[in-house]
């Protein structure tokens, strides 16, 4: 029979009479020692003919009531031949094993960490690129994600998630991330089967077909005229539009000039072949008017040794990629009814109107700093530095007269001296 009442227990915490323990039989007893803040229910037992005891909880958690029926069914699982206390112990230690596991695993966020830095950061030339574009759209979805918890439904979330945003080109790009990134998984053991494995460019932004876009001439003329316009859009993002368009070079390749690359008075740019993509070194010839938005460029520098520092740490970095594709949705505000354009197309544009300005095919690619195809390429290593000279000048002369809003007829920039 029962031994214990609720009115004696709660009289006993309310006079504080500390015990050892006392008994309400069935192998159920409350102990209330000076170190407990509430009575404490415990549950003795035999097993294997030795003495066992296991806590079943305070008597906040568990009245006696409750603590009959916990009691109750621990002797029915004792009889069965069930070591309780031991399979307490035993779920106690399991449950510290999984959050040491689930501490220490290996999170899709910090794989892709280990993987730029194993791999990107040595051998690309713009590895911030690639890291931002990772973290951009892989870590919103299954970065927290433990490596090997990504199941193919999870890749496609990621894809669904930007193909939704209408950017099929990423959706493609970052396909091609995750497979090296979990082939990188594969490799350090972390799991067997590349998740990303069976998806190909249809299940991601499908079939990419070569960008056609360019600015024409009333184009051209629209955007300079919205440029200035435009007050968002400051004086240095203005100046970097048009040495992108005048030297024909890539975003980055400007973006992360120093300025020890530049010689004013000889009028050249010597672009290393370390921040360009075929790997070439190029000397590139600067027109009179590319020189004087440089010397303009210097008076915002601050000293930096960047062309374009970054605007609020001038002195430690260089400006980011991103800073003008920020910017130009201002100005394409300005523009009603032109297509929308991006800084990528800028190089596609000035190779269209060098061919329109009757530049020879091989010196407006080498303007490109694309290298010669074929036989020819391999054996010709001429630089075509005069050529590319005269080509450039003409451009850039077409381009200041597409601003100044005079007449751009070709035959009168030929006249004066834009030979090529």
């Amino acid at each position: 029979m029962p031994k214990l009442t609720d009115a004696e227990i709660k009289a006993w915490v309310k006079a504080d009479i500390r015990f050892e323990g006392r008994s309400d039989g069935n192998g159920l007893y409350l102990r209330y020692r000076a170190v407990d803040r509430v009575p404490v229910w415990r549950f003795r037992y035999k097993f294997g003919g030795k003495p066992r005891a296991v806590v079943i909880g305070s008597y906040i958690d568990f009245p006696l009531a409750k603590a009959r029926q916990q009691a109750k069914e621990l002797s029915a699982r004792v009889a069965l031949g069930f070591d309780v206390a031991g399979e307490k112990k035993q779920r106690k230690a399991e449950a510290l094993e999984k959050i040491e596991t689930e501490k220490n695993a290996v999170r899709v966020d910090g794989l892709i960490t280990d993987f730029y830095e194993r791999h990107i950061l040595p051998s690309f030339k713009n590895p911030e690129i690639y890291k931002k574009v990772a973290f951009a759209n892989i870590s919103p979805v299954i970065g927290s994600m433990k490596v090997e918890d990504v199941k193919p439904r999870h890749i496609d979330e990621v894809l669904t998630s930007i193909r939704d945003r209408g950017a099929l080109t990423v959706a493609n790009d970052v396909l091609r991330m995750m497979k090296k990134i979990f082939d990188f998984a594969v490799v350090r053991g972390l799991i067997e089967v590349n998740p990303a494995l069976p998806f190909t460019a249809k299940d991601a932004g499908g079939k990419e077909e070569g960008r056609k876009r360019f600015l024409s001439r009333s184009e051209l003329v629209q955007f300079f005229s919205a440029m200035h316009q435009t007050r968002a859009f400051t004086r240095e993002n203005e100046l970097t539009v048009k040495l992108l368009l005048a030297l024909c070079v890539r975003k980055m390749e400007l973006c992360a000039a120093l300025w020890d690359e530049f010689d004013l008075d000889a009028a050249v740019w010597h672009l290393p072949g370390e921040r360009t993509k075929n790997g070439d070194d190029i000397d590139i010839p600067l027109a009179q008017p590319v020189i004087g938005w440089l010397e303009e460029l210097r008076t915002f520098s601050c000293n930096s040794r960047w062309l374009l520092p970054a605007r609020k740490l001038r002195l430690t970095a260089h400006v980011s990629s991103s800073v003008l594709n920020t910017a130009m949705p201002y100005v394409l505000a300005e523009m009603p009814g032109v297509e929308r354009f991006s800084v990528h197309d800028f190089r596609r544009t000035a190779r269209t109107h060098l061919a329109m300005l009757g530049v020879d095919p091989v010196i407006a690619e080498r303007c490109l700093n694309h290298r010669i195809p074929g036989v020819e390429g391999i054996y010709n290593r001429h630089q075509y530095f005069e050529e590319r000279k005269a080509a450039l000048a003409l451009w850039v002369n077409f381009l200041v007269a597409l601003e100044n809003g005079e007449d751009y007829n070709v035959v009168s920039l030929i006249k004066q001296g834009n030979t090529i």
